[in-house]
């Protein structure tokens, strides 16, 4: 586990830290986004809730997993017209309602409490959400702020089936997988340069100190 100091903190792993070959948890998110992730599109996760958040404050529970793609229709409807279009032309190739497809590999490099909506729009032009979908995120529940995480994505070498199991199902986040997953020779989506500009655009956009993540 590792944390940030407070609101609008970077998250800084501790020097001594690794990364594993075999990786058994999964983060849910959208399969059109989880698509967008994969193909460097953007780096930016914006999540409200399923992440922990304890008596420490906001914690990210886990510096690396693999993206867990979820399958409502009604996503189609909550991204941008060009994403909409990406969808209709994915959609046929989703697997069964009985199959989970793994294909990436993310590792954390920045988060960002984000306390106001007008931080959170200001992220415009580098996600696929519509801006409306951002603000019902942000306005939802007791807490009105919303989560910013920056990822470099891996593509694994091979995509992974898996049966879905019940387990996996519900409003959740975070999912531990049955088994472990083998990233070995996962390869970045983005360059090493195109990847520091997107993230520079990242911490451009909210005032925010680049701060180095090992």
């Amino acid at each position: 586990m590792f944390s940030a100091d407070g609101p609008g903190s970077a998250i800084v792993l501790p020097a001594s830290a690794g990364y594993a070959d075999r990786v058994r948890t999964a983060f849910k998110e959208w399969a059109i986004v989880a698509d967008a992730l994969g193909r460097g599109e953007q780096i930016i996760v914006l999540r409200k809730g399923g992440i922990s958040e304890q008596g420490g404050g906001f914690q990210v529970d886990h510096p690396e997993f693999l993206i867990f793609p979820t399958h409502y229709h009604q996503q189609r409807e909550s991204v941008l017209p060009a994403a909409q279009a990406r969808y209709d032309t994915l959609a046929p190739a989703f697997p069964s309602p009985e199959r989970l497809r793994l294909e990436w590999f993310a590792r954390v490099v920045d988060w960002r409490r984000l306390d106001s909506r007008q931080a959170a729009l200001r992220l415009a032009g580098q996600h696929i959400w519509r801006e409306e979908v951002i603000a019902e995120r942000f306005d939802w529940g007791r807490e009105k702020a919303i989560h910013a995480l920056a990822l470099r994505m891996h593509r694994l070498p091979a995509p992974v089936e898996l049966p879905m199991l019940e387990s996996y199902g519900g409003c959740k986040s975070w999912v531990q997988l049955a088994v472990d997953v083998d990233v070995g020779g996962a390869r970045p989506v983005l360059g090493e340069s195109d990847f520091q500009a997107r993230l520079a655009a990242f911490r451009r956009a909210l005032d925010a100190e680049p701060v180095p993540f090992a």
